[in-house]
């Protein structure tokens, strides 16, 4: 219920829809109910005694309640759906606007496969629940009553067979219902496994083939598809047996009618018409239960995903996207981090231990370690894509809590390892980092990133359009582009976490160049696995499981013959004597 109340606000606009489509249904309804009492009178009255002109009036009559029902149905149909459609609209709408802000370690816990079932299947699920309620909850309910008052009134002799069908048909529907509605969440849970396993596959579809694993993943796939196949065949055989039941229980109630019908036709208790009319309303009554019924069982599938989906909906943001922070006209960048540990397990063991130092606006500090030292942790929360879970950071002298985030992240570029670029234009993916950059400012930031000898040679220059991931680029054009987004922001602080990596020794090069150049009054966090990107830094930081081990100038660091020296000289740097 609580559940209803939360999404209720999103069907409020369209109450008027909602409200009109089952006043719609019960004039189709009252039509339908109406047409076994005058086929019954047309039998009793008209052809009994050839009565023609009884029979013709009563058949247009009849005919005219067909097309008013018709009429009525069709509009329902309509606004039903309007209402459902736009009702799951505005909801993956604010799906999708929640997702975007959540944090990453909020994404983490709740998982890609997991947020991508709720946005298409769950929301699908909840739409059409809502539709068929619409058009179809207050029919079977008024078929089912209005049938029994019908029959209580003209056919009362017969009405202890409806007293015995109906309580078995309830009892059937009610033990699918209870069983189906757990069914569902299994078979939900089921397609998460089965999302989460394609995303991963399509997102690493290279090493995939690289390592020969297609087999493997394919086995892998083939559980998760087989457990999904399960959770769906016990829910549709579980749904499937209620129809023979049901249209088992009501033949036997015809073969009853017909039978205690004719003894009374033959006593002269009651007309012939109205075993006919019996009939019909036995069938209008199985109708009614069978649409209800299946309302139900979709609205049994539903409730699991409107939980799924407020669940999403009220996921409490750990890094809220805007505070009531002052708004910031331009930080210097100053930045310091103060006994700052994290760990993404939450589990006592930290990625970052006790991580203490500060960067002076206009400095570039360099931060180097072994694989897993946590150097692409450090940089994740300089731009507050994580925060710590112990220690403090500061830019400018204030807490980075203090700042509005999505203001500080608009004075921060940020240049992850992987280079992600997203569907469109190379224009758009360099105006991601600004976005009334002018064309100028795009070139010469493109100019910086050594972009532009290779964008120059495409067909459309800036308005070449990119693939999904940017496969139609190499790796080492992506990087440049996403190196390009961060430059044109002209950012207080740059953080450039191992960017250059797919980038060969002269455009590196170039690419430092330019950022001595351009960017002297920001401040640079270049973490890097190579030496040679470090050799400018005014402060190199060494990383090693979590802690600084080192830091210092290169010199400095050379002089220690400690961790760095050991990697300047695995890197092929020469022998440092003493005197040096």
């Amino acid at each position: 219920m609580n559940t209803i109340k939360s999404l209720y606000p999103y069907l409020k606009p369209y109450k008027w829809l909602a409200l009109f489509a089952p006043l719609l249904m019960v004039i189709e309804v009252l039509a339908d109910l109406l047409q076994p009492t005058i086929m019954q009178h047309i039998i009793d009255y008209g052809i009994a005694n050839n009565n023609q002109t009884y029979v013709i009036t009563r058949s247009i009559l009849m005919l005219m309640l067909a097309l008013i029902g018709l009429a009525a149905g069709i509009v329902c149909a309509i606004l039903s759906t309007k209402a459902a459609v736009n009702f799951s609209t505005d909801i993956r709408k604010s799906l999708f606007e929640k997702i975007e802000n959540l944090s990453n370690s909020n994404r983490d816990k709740l998982g890609t496969g997991h947020l991508i079932t709720v946005i298409t299947n769950d929301v699908t699920s909840v739409q059409n629940a809502l539709n068929m309620t619409l058009k179809v909850l207050v029919r079977g309910p008024l078929l089912f009553a209005g049938s029994i008052v019908i029959v209580l009134l003209t056919a009362r002799s017969l009405f202890p067979i409806i007293v015995v069908v109906v309580p078995i048909l309830f009892l059937c529907i009610w033990f699918v219902i209870t069983k189906a509605g757990k069914l569902f969440k299994k078979v939900q849970q089921s397609v998460d496994r089965v999302n989460t396993k394609v995303q991963e596959n399509l997102s690493g579809m290279r090493v995939v083939k690289a390592y020969v694993r297609e087999s493997y993943e394919i086995n892998q796939f083939k559980e998760a598809n087989s457990s999904l196949t399960r959770a769906n065949m016990s829910a549709v055989q579980l749904i499937s047996l209620l129809m023979p039941v049901i249209l088992f229980v009501v033949n036997i109630g015809m073969v009853a009618t017909l039978w205690l019908g004719g003894l009374q036709v033959e006593a002269g208790k009651i007309e012939a018409g109205v075993i006919l009319a019996f009939i019909n309303y036995l069938t209008i009554i199985l109708n009614g239960l069978m649409s209800s019924s299946m309302v139900l069982m979709q609205i049994t599938r539903a409730f699991p995903s409107a939980e799924r989906i407020d669940s999403v909906l009220k996921t409490k943001i750990d890094i809220p996207p805007a505070n009531s922070a002052a708004q910031i006209n331009r930080l210097k960048g100053d930045l310091s981090f103060q006994n700052v540990t994290y760990s993404y397990s939450k589990n006592g063991e930290n990625v970052l231990k006790d991580i203490s130092f500060t960067a002076r606006h206009g400095e570039t500090i360099g931060i180097i370690g072994s694989t897993g030292s946590g150097k692409s942790t450090l940089a994740k929360l300089i731009s507050r894509l994580y925060d710590p879970d112990g220690g403090e950071i500061f830019v400018d002298g204030k807490n980075l809590t203090d700042y509005d985030v999505k203001e500080l992240r608009s004075s921060i570029g940020f240049i992850p390892q992987k280079a992600t670029l997203f569907t469109g234009t190379i224009d758009m993916n360099i105006r991601m980092g600004k976005d009334h950059a002018s064309s100028s400012e795009i070139e010469d930031a493109a100019d910086f990133a050594c972009a532009t000898e290779f964008i120059e040679k495409l067909p459309e220059r800036y308005e070449y359009p990119l693939t999904r991931g940017a496969t139609n680029l190499s790796g080492g054009q992506k990087q440049r582009l996403s190196i390009a987004r961060a430059f044109v922001r002209k950012p207080a602080i740059l953080v450039i976490d191992d960017a250059t990596s797919a980038l060969d020794a002269v455009s590196e090069a170039q690419v430092l160049k330019h950022l001595k150049e351009e960017f002297a009054d920001a401040t640079v966090i270049i973490i890097a696995s190579k030496i040679s990107s470090l050799l400018h830094a005014d402060h190199i930081i060494v990383m090693d499981e979590g802690k600084i081990a080192e830091q210092g100038t290169h010199e400095e660091l050379l002089r220690y013959r400690s961790l760095y020296y050991d990697i300047y000289l695995a890197q092929g740097g020469k022998e440092v004597l003493p005197s040096e």
